[in-house]
């Protein structure tokens, strides 16, 4: 199997988990918070796809999605750079999100932007340095794999809350 085949298919289920963990949530379920401190499902969808479009358009050398008119569509209080690493309680609960086919289609976009860069996702690519500031340097291939991690991480633990009795009735 090719490299860019490998990944596209990685990267087609993380889109599949994402459409199916929001495809029949209510608004309030989107936003239940577990135990009144736990991440929302809206805002763990919200973050996969805003790490997803910023750490691909790093390695792309491309613009985010989020700039491209999504920001604004969300009116989310955060910097237009903000990604949801290290949000307060206060900020998970600002992610409200009451069309949650709006942050389908806005991982749709990024999905496609994830899709145009691994046509080109070759073992040179993946060896190409993008960060320096660890060591060893970190190459497109290791942030891939970290940022696929994470996704698949926050993706399980919305899945999870999705399961839970207070969201499911």
């Amino acid at each position: 199997m090719e490299t860019a085949a490998l990944l596209t298919d990685t990267f087609g289920r993380i889109r599949e988990l994402y459409v199916d963990i929001a495809g029949d949530l209510t608004p309030d379920a989107a936003h239940h918070r577990p135990d009144g401190t736990g991440n929302s499902i809206a805002w763990l969808l919200w973050h996969t796809a805003r790490v997803q479009d910023d750490h691909v358009a790093g390695l792309a050398g491309t613009r985010q999605a989020w700039h491209d008119g999504w920001s604004e569509g969300f009116g989310l209080p955060f910097d237009v750079d903000d990604i949801g690493y290290g949000h307060t309680s206060d900020q998970v609960d600002a992610v409200q999100v009451e069309d949650l086919g709006v942050l389908v289609e806005y991982h749709g976009a990024v999905h496609q932007l994830t899709l145009d860069y691994l046509v080109r996702a070759d073992g040179d690519e993946l060896d190409r340095v993008v960060d320096r500031r660890w060591d060893p340097p970190v190459t497109a291939g290791v942030r891939l794999v970290s940022f696929v991690s994470d996704c698949l991480q926050h993706l399980g633990q919305a899945a999870y809350v999705k399961g839970l009795p207070s969201t499911t009735g």
